[in-house]
């Protein structure tokens, strides 16, 4: 992947020591069941908040991590907050400025709704609004692709470009960053629960198949096409047709108790489509009604109790914003 760089002839603002913002970034659902890797939307909650302030000492430090009962590092060199906006940093030759992080996690680590890439893109959203960089923010997908790499050992742009640019992202290409917002239908709603079990991002990664039949990768590639008709025609049958996964599906769905009860209850009850969010263990839905999905989010948080476990419900329209400053 080529590194797109913010360009030199931007006119950048020097912050004052002391200087601060507040940002929010979205959650995302990775994949969009049949993309792999280069399908994914933003729903306009959970999502992640980062504090940065402008210090008078160079380099970048972290001062506070709250919401991840101390699962993540301070140590920058280690934090995807911190490596990605250093990237940044030094594509612009501003590797003397110095900053202090606040990460304030609002979503639940590991839970298939692009955590690490929230955190990561309500950084380099938060810099780059700092100096007055106005380039694309599409610049800064692949230093946000830096934090992927580290947090889950695969710089994946399903996740961080949704939520950088808000609405449905396809990543046409990686090898050279190729990256395509797509529209969508107005009135559809997405339905979102994350059961309480530990799903690892690289462990879910590792047991996708290497090499998969001709005969499933034409059904995939149907799928994905089909998708993106559907997004463009505003068809929302043909979304819910061609969101079918032959590939991946079949293995996650292993690692998530109950899923496809948990699909039966959400298509019998009217739902669009019905998959799982990234590397899961959070499942979603598409409906055409918020009240649907609505129900069908305690159907499935019901269901998840009759079998003893816990879950976390959120609602939403896709998030055709991005990243937003807070203060």
């Amino acid at each position: 992947m080529k590194d797109l760089k913010t360009s030199s002839s931007a006119k950048l603002n020097t912050p004052a020591t002391g200087q601060s913002i507040h940002v929010f970034a979205p959650a995302t659902v990775g994949n969009a069941v049949c993309g792999f890797d280069v399908i994914g939307f933003a729903v306009n909650e959970p999502g992640d908040e980062v504090i940065m302030r402008v210090t008078d000492k160079p380099g970048l430090t972290i001062s506070k991590i709250t919401g991840d009962n101390g699962r993540l590092p301070l140590d920058p060199a280690k934090n995807t907050v911190c490596v990605s906006v250093q990237h940044y940093l030094q594509s612009i030759s501003l590797t003397h400025i110095g900053l202090d992080i606040e990460l304030h996690k609002k979503m639940p680590i590991g839970s298939g709704l692009g955590s690490s890439a929230a955190s990561t893109v309500a950084g380099l959203f938060a810099i780059k609004t700092l100096l007055g960089d106005t380039t694309d923010p599409a610049k800064l997908i692949p230093f946000a692709m830096k934090g992927e790499e580290l947090a889950c050992g695969n710089g994946h742009a399903d996740n961080v470009a949704p939520a950088l640019l808000g609405g449905f992202v396809l990543i046409r290409s990686y090898e050279p960053l190729d990256v395509v917002r797509l529209p969508h239908p107005p009135g559809l709603y997405c339905a979102l629960v994350y059961p309480h079990v530990n799903v690892s991002t690289r462990e879910a990664r590792e047991i996708i198949p290497a090499k998969v039949p001709m005969k499933d990768a034409v059904i995939q590639w149907g799928n994905i096409a089909g998708l993106v008709s559907g997004l463009f025609m505003n068809d929302i049958d043909l979304i819910g047709r061609s969101m079918q996964d032959v590939l991946v599906e079949p293995v996650r769905s292993i690692l998530i108790p109950g899923f496809y009860q948990m699909r039966d209850i959400a298509m019998n009850a009217g739902a669009v489509s019905f998959g799982i969010s990234g590397s899961g263990p959070t499942v979603f839905a598409f409906t055409r009604t918020e009240e649907l999905a609505k129900h069908i989010a305690q159907s499935l948080s019901k269901h998840l109790a009759s079998i003893n476990m816990g879950s976390n419900t959120y609602l939403s329209a896709i998030n055709d914003t991005g990243p937003r400053v807070l203060g």
